[in-house]
């Protein structure tokens, strides 16, 4: 099969408002090899890692960047090597970071970081799911070695998360809920603050103010696991002061100046960093977790544990959605997801 493949590319960094931001092209799309699925994209998402990229785009490209890394869609071909899906099956996922991304009809995806999309969810609900969940669930469950099931356990321990209304704050609040653990979730406004308290934070704090004096106002001393979703050079040394002795910190986040790890000497606390396209990137023997998660996210989808965070959706996935979609996640003010369905 040989398919004419419309990509939305980015040629050279401009203005957001600038109308040639983002340029469509085509090309003939490539057939599956080894694990790879052809997937029909339906919808994406636009997350903080596509502002970055494009950030990065300074001169012009012999051919675009395609960016996107969130998609739901569906399976059109297969290859010689895959035994997880059938052509025909609805899927999601985030993709990976050295390849093409999702803002294309077709896209090439490795199954072993590909989900089952749950059949009673709409292509715009799930668009907005596989690189928050997966960000959420690997720093939890695997960075801070939490246990999902160990509710009893994780009654006696407190997390706190920097930035709750987020896309992976959203995600991350809901999980460590339904895990059974005391959530503090920062938030600076009514609606961030209605919105962190409605997945699962049970306190709330700003994170424009001191974070040690809120905490310690609301009568704890340390927390067991911080979860820092932004800024982190502005957050480190709280992060410091108020996680317990063995606690651990996780950070999505990269520091753009030197951070004092030795503040976390004494305390014998943990820090450690969370980038879920580090397993497809280096292609680690684990990668198929992904695809383990991303089942698992839409059984607790299916369960009513979680639900979706999508929160604004643009129709049709063109230049013109996508420079409105960047524009509203750079401007750093989102609440929940945006997506963009292809149709």
């Amino acid at each position: 099969m040989k398919a004419i493949n419309t990509i939305i590319g980015a040629y050279q960094r401009h203005s957001f408002d600038d109308v040639s931001a983002f340029s469509m092209v085509k090309r003939d799309t490539a057939m599956p090899t080894g694990h790879d699925l052809l997937v029909r994209i339906a919808a994406v998402s636009v997350n903080p890692v596509d502002v970055g990229v494009y950030a990065g785009i300074r001169r012009p490209r012999a051919t675009p960047k395609i960016l996107g890394w969130d998609a739901v869609g569906t399976v059109v071909a297969v290859g010689e090597q895959v035994s997880l899906f059938d052509v025909g099956q609805r899927v999601f996922y985030a993709g990976d970071f050295r390849r093409d991304g999702s803002d294309q009809t077709f896209q090439l995806v490795d199954e072993r970081i590909v989900g089952h999309a749950p059949e009673e969810f709409t292509d715009e609900e799930l668009a907005g799911l596989p690189l928050t969940s997966l960000t959420a669930y690997e720093a939890l469950f695997e960075q801070m070695h939490l246990s999902i099931a160990d509710i009893e356990h994780n009654r006696q321990k407190t997390l706190l998360i920097i930035n709750g209304a987020g896309g992976v704050g959203s995600i991350a609040t809901q999980l460590a809920n339904h895990a059974g653990l005391r959530v503090i979730a920062t938030a600076s406004n009514p609606q961030s603050i209605a919105w962190a308290k409605q997945h699962g934070a049970g306190l709330i704090v700003n994170h424009h103010q001191d974070l040690v004096e809120q905490v310690h106002a609301l009568g704890i001393k340390n927390v067991d696991y911080i979860l820092g979703l932004s800024r982190l050079d502005e957050h480190f040394n709280e992060m410091a002061t108020l996680i317990r002795p063995g606690g651990t910190i996780v950070s999505i986040t990269e520091n753009r100046r030197p951070i004092d790890l030795k503040k976390l000497t004494k305390k014998r606390a943990t820090f450690a960093w969370e980038w879920m396209y580090s397993k497809s990137y280096f292609q680690t023997d684990d990668m198929i977790t992904q695809h383990e998660i991303l089942d698992q996210i839409g059984q607790l989808l299916q369960a009513k544990v979680i639900v979706p965070t999508t929160t604004k959706v643009f129709n049709g996935l063109n230049p013109e959605s996508l420079r409105q979609a960047f524009k509203l996640v750079a401007a750093g003010h989102m609440i929940g997801k945006v997506v963009i369905k292809a149709e």
